[in-house]
Formats: C-alpha cells, sequence, structure tokens
C-alpha cells in the first residue's frame, strides 16, 4: 500500500511540475511577443507578404470555426488597409477539410485578389508554416495572422528561424469550444520550445516558390 501510494505521489509530483513549466513557457513567449504583435492595423509595418496560419474552417459544433472567421477578417484588414500585397495561406489539406483552399475562397469573398493568394498544404503545424515560409516562399520580413495566444509561439519560432516577423492579432474568440481548446496553447507553448531546443525540421519542403513571380497554386 505504502509503494502503490508513492508512486502515485511521484506521478502526481511529475505531472505538477510539467504543468508548471508548460505554463511557464506560454506566459513568457507571450511577454516576449508583446513588442511585435498588434490588435490596431495602423500599427502594423507594411510588408510584402503576410502569413495566415490556420486552422479548421469548420467548428465542432458543425458552423463556421470562430477561430478561421477571425483570421480570414483581420488578413481582409490588412490588405484593404494597403499594408501587404500577398498572402501565403498555411494548413493542412486531408479528407476531412483543405484549410488552404478555404482561406483562399474566404479571402477573395473579402476583397483580396485570387492571385494574390499563396496556398501552402503542409502547414501541418506551427513551425512547418514558418519554416516553410523562410525556406520555400524565401521570406525574411512578413507579418503573421492569427490569435494572439497562437502568435507569441509563432513569432518566437519565426525569430529563430531568421525571419522578422509581427504579429497581427485576430480577434479571439468570446467563450473557447472547449476546455481542451482553451489549455492545448500550454503544451503548445512547451513544444515550440522543444523543437528550438532539438533543432526540429519538417521531414520535406519541396520545390521553392517566388512570391510575385510564380503563379499561384
Amino acid at each position: 500500500m505504502r509503494l502503490i501510494l508513492a508512486i502515485l505521489l511521484c506521478i502526481l509530483a511529475v505531472a505538477l511540475m510539467a504543468g508548471l513549466l508548460a505554463w511557464f513557457a506560454e506566459r513568457r513567449l507571450d511577454r516576449a511577443a508583446e513588442a511585435k504583435s498588434f490588435s490596431d492595423v495602423g500599427k502594423v509595418p507594411a510588408v510584402d507578404v503576410v502569413l495566415v496560419l490556420g486552422t479548421a474552417p469548420i467548428g465542432p459544433e458543425g458552423g463556421p470555426n470562430r477561430y478561421f472567421v477571425y483570421r480570414l477578417d483581420a488578413a481582409a484588414a490588412l490588405y484593404k488597409a494597403g499594408k501587404a500585397k500577398y498572402f501565403i495561406v498555411s494548413g493542412t489539406r486531408d479528407g476531412r477539410y483543405d484549410e488552404p483552399t478555404a482561406m483562399r475562397t474566404g479571402l477573395i469573398e473579402r476583397g483580396v485578389p485570387a492571385d494574390a493568394i499563396y496556398r501552402d498544404f503542409d502547414g501541418d503545424r506551427t513551425l512547418d508554416s514558418i519554416v516553410r515560409a523562410r525556406r520555400i516562399y524565401g521570406q525574411t520580413r512578413l507579418v503573421i495572422v492569427s490569435q494572439r495566444f497562437h502568435l507569441s509561439r509563432a513569432l518566437f519560432l519565426a525569430r529563430h528561424e531568421g525571419i522578422d516577423a509581427w504579429g497581427f492579432e485576430a480577434r479571439d474568440v468570446d467563450t473557447p469550444y472547449s476546455i481542451f481548446t482553451e489549455l492545448r496553447r500550454y503544451p503548445s507553448a512547451l513544444r515550440a520550445y522543444w523543437d528550438v531546443w532539438m533543432n526540429t525540421f519538417p521531414v520535406e519542403l519541396g520545390k521553392p516558390v517566388t512570391i510575385g513571380v510564380d503563379p499561384p497554386e
């Protein structure tokens, strides 16, 4: 009985330490992003290219995903304000949905020309989207669009990839879809540090694309 209790206490202690470490990682990323993340479109530097990070277009309740909708609204606001010429919409394409194509369609509906939108179908993770923006699309200076909690780690990864990046904060949802949606930012922050420490790299990159010269896919 004492052995079982000791094992349970050790497991609890490890879980608590991991949780605190993840919380500290997220807080540190958020503080680091403050100087380069904006909610006012007027404060965002003008760039040639904006990277829009993907998420599922359909929410868990079956309707439009509000995270997705607000990211497209923010990206379109940058275009209308003359802050960007081109967009990379980076996300996943699988049997359930095609994030880049859905983002492209949504941006066109919001007034962004089709020939200004490049679809990156291999943005399975934030890390992939950042690395591909640099090494496939050749970008060393860009604005990244997502919600603030996502931008903090995206800007961290961009800095370590050699990209001079700013964040434009899409509106956050009023009520998270679930407790998992709210809490996953903490292990994700810890994983961002892990990726940098371990020099994690996408398995496959692909053919380089010159934005503004090569036609959008």
